[in-house]
């Protein structure tokens, strides 16, 4: 055999000697960890794991409990949305009872008149009311009441036969209280101010009759509209936006 192929055989051979060598000698550095642990250790570390797994079970129930809470919640404020619309919708429509603070209006008689002669005046016209409804508007009267009747947007004063009737209400004789209610008593104030000076009165006055304008008062009670309320010109509309 070639020298030369003796000696690279020889080399390739204490190459691998040194290479189990060396792979022993690690092995016996380094054993193999063995888990020493014994029966009442693993039984302890068992229940910490199953209290971890209990405990994160006590949370995910929570959270789905406030999931369901929150999702509770959020269905009853749409319908007390609605509830609340529904209300404000009646409110502004006059179908609810209304009380608050506001002023009294009381349209009488002038005596003095009658005793010099002059025939007792026992009607209102329904010009002087639309009148009146008119200037309380205009120093803005949320809620009116004219002889325990409500009147709203849709209210008809008229004459018939000789008679005032509101919505169909006869005003059969005098004394006739009139119910303004307001927001707050600053308004309630200011409009029973503005009446006490109002025009109204000289107008009612030349038909001999007196405005008596009292208040302010905290508490007014305004009855709620007691008629149906008639819509024209409104159709439902059909599914689909249909006309």
């Amino acid at each position: 055999m070639d020298k030369k192929k003796i000696n690279l055989s020889l080399t390739l051979i204490a190459i691998l000697v040194g290479f189990m060598i060396a792979i022993q000698f690690q092995t016996m550095k380094k054993p193999v960890e063995r888990d020493t642990r014994d029966v009442w250790q693993l039984r302890e570390a068992l229940l910490q794991e199953k209290e971890l797994q209990s405990n994160l079970l006590s949370e995910i129930r929570s959270n789905e409990e406030k999931l369901s809470a929150y999702e509770s919640k959020r269905k009853q404020s749409k319908e007390q949305a609605l509830k609340d619309t529904l209300q404000e919708l009646k409110m502004e429509a006059g179908l609810t009872e209304i009380s608050g603070p506001g002023i009294t209006i009381q349209i009488e008689p002038v005596m003095e008149d009658v005793q010099l002669g002059a025939p007792l005046t026992n009607v209102v016209s329904p010009e002087l009311l639309k009148r009146l409804l008119n200037e309380l508007n205009m120093y803005e009267a949320k809620y009116v009441a004219i002889d325990g009747q409500r009147t709203i947007n849709t209210t008809v004063i008229r004459d018939i036969n000789g008679e005032t009737k509101i919505d169909g209400h006869t005003l059969k004789s005098l004394p006739i209280e009139i119910k303004v209610g307001v927001d707050d008593m600053k308004s309630a104030e200011k409009l029973s101010n503005q009446m006490k000076v109002s025009k109204a009165g000289d107008e009612f006055f030349t038909e001999s009759l007196r405005l008596t304008v009292s208040g302010p008062n905290p508490t007014i009670i305004i009855p709620a509209y007691d008629h149906s309320i008639r819509i024209k010109y409104m159709e439902p509309i059909k599914e689909g936006g249909g006309s």
